[in-house]
């Protein structure tokens, strides 16, 4: 195998839950040597997260833990002892990224600013993950992936018309600023191989879901119109251009649906003779775009009668022969076991791992074809590469490293 991109570049990971574990795992997915900084006495929370294989958490057995730490090393290390700090501070002289999404401040309070780290390794790129950054007046404030959705405006924004806010799914923002966070440690890379400088990154969580509401602040600010107006926010139904059919509707089965968008009149006529030419479809309320918005709630209820009754795969197939886009909205299982289009990009892999056997992974996204990312190892156990990184990266003898250990440094 040709060396992968990121070969030569060490990451310093101090990241936990979800933000920053998801960048580091995009810089280890291509060749980045990502070594975590664990305590055994304060474990990553995600470590207990379920799945896990068999009846009780064992710091080592959560598929949680397992998807966001592939091609990843683990060493233990208490920083809070004097001596740990100082292996700390070793292993960021020999790093070139140090990453972390504590609250702002922690670092500092440990005595690693940028200004420290810099005086460590002036080369470091230092990136912070934290909920509104590390300057102005709620820097102190601490989120995590649903509260900032709500203090960026996407909850707000979500929802079917007339009920509360519904959200982004789990913990959206989350891998959202652990993307950022993974793209702009690149474009670090990158500036530091032309110029040789590093430089600190200072990621908040609520600003990289703030870039996603552009329409609707283009909209208050062009149009005076306010996202929360009649029928705001519109659920599954188009709103800029207004068109219907625009919807979801319920098939066969437990929780089984399928999403349908008609653009034109053509397409609904199309729609029509799919679904069998129903009398009811014939009525000239429904004949033009006009007539069918006006009368929406009666024709997705006459959809639904339709697709009730049938397979949610049949109903997409059926249509999108007769050129109507429609997709199955498709389940976790859809996605792993059923999906034509990723098995035949052979997106999912498996890997072994000690506690949970044979596991499944996705594939390495973006798909590069001369420089590709790709996986090599499942999650690290707790500590498992604490000797090989402080013998082998670090240079540390093993008698000195069975003294730090005896003194408690590396738990």
């Amino acid at each position: 195998m040709s060396e992968l991109p990121l070969a030569g570049v060490r990451v310093c990971d101090l990241t936990w839950v979800i933000a920053g574990p998801t960048a580091t795992r995009i810089l280890a997915d291509f060749g980045a040597e990502v070594i975590r900084v664990e305590h055994g006495q304060a474990a990553d929370p995600i470590r207990f997260g379920r799945p896990i294989a068999g009846e009780r958490p064992t710091l080592n057995n959560s598929g949680f833990f397992n998807y966001f730490n592939r091609n990843k090393k683990s060493v233990l290390l208490n920083v809070r002892h004097p001596l740990g700090m100082e292996v700390l501070h070793r292993l960021i002289a020999v790093s070139d990224v140090v990453i972390e999404n504590f609250s702002s401040g922690v670092l500092e309070s440990w005595g690693l600013d940028y200004t420290a780290m810099r005086g460590i390794n002036p080369g470091v790129i230092y990136c912070s993950i934290s909920g509104f950054g590390h300057t102005g007046r709620d820097r102190h404030f601490t989120t995590w992936g649903p509260t900032a959705q709500a203090l960026s405006g996407l909850t707000l924004m979500s929802g079917l018309p007339g009920k509360p806010p519904a959200g982004w799914g789990y913990s959206y923002l989350d891998h959202t600023a652990g993307y950022y966070a993974a793209i702009a440690v690149m474009m670090a890379l990158h500036h530091r191989n032309r110029t040789g400088e590093g430089q600190a990154i200072d990621i908040a969580q609520v600003e990289t879901g703030m870039v996603l509401t552009g329409p609707a602040v283009l909209d208050f600010t062009v149009n005076g119109r306010s996202w929360l107006r009649e029928g705001m926010p519109p659920g599954n139904r188009a709103w800029e251009p207004r068109i219907a059919p625009h919807n979801t509707y319920p098939c066969a089965g437990e929780d089984r649906w399928v999403a349908v968008a008609v653009r034109s009149d053509a397409e609904w006529e199309a729609m029509r003779r799919a679904m069998g030419e129903p009398g009811w479809a014939a009525d000239a309320r429904f004949a033009a775009n006009a007539g069918r918005l006006a009368h929406e709630d009666e024709l997705d209820a006459r959809i639904a009668e339709w697709t009730r009754e049938r397979d949610a795969e049949a109903v997409m197939e059926t249509l999108q022969a007769a050129g109507v886009p429609a997709g199955v909205c498709q389940t976790a299982g859809d996605r792993v076991e059923r999906d034509p289009q990723l098995r035949a990009r052979g997106w999912w892999t498996a890997m072994p791992h000690p506690e949970l056997g044979e596991s499944g992974f996705d594939g390495v996204a973006p798909r590069l074809s001369r420089t590709p990312g790709t996986n090599r190892t499942a999650s690290p156990l707790m500590g498992e590469h604490t000797f090989e990184v402080m013998t082998g990266t670090l240079g540390m003898s093993a008698e000195e490293y069975a003294e730090l250990e005896a003194m408690g440094v590396f738990m």
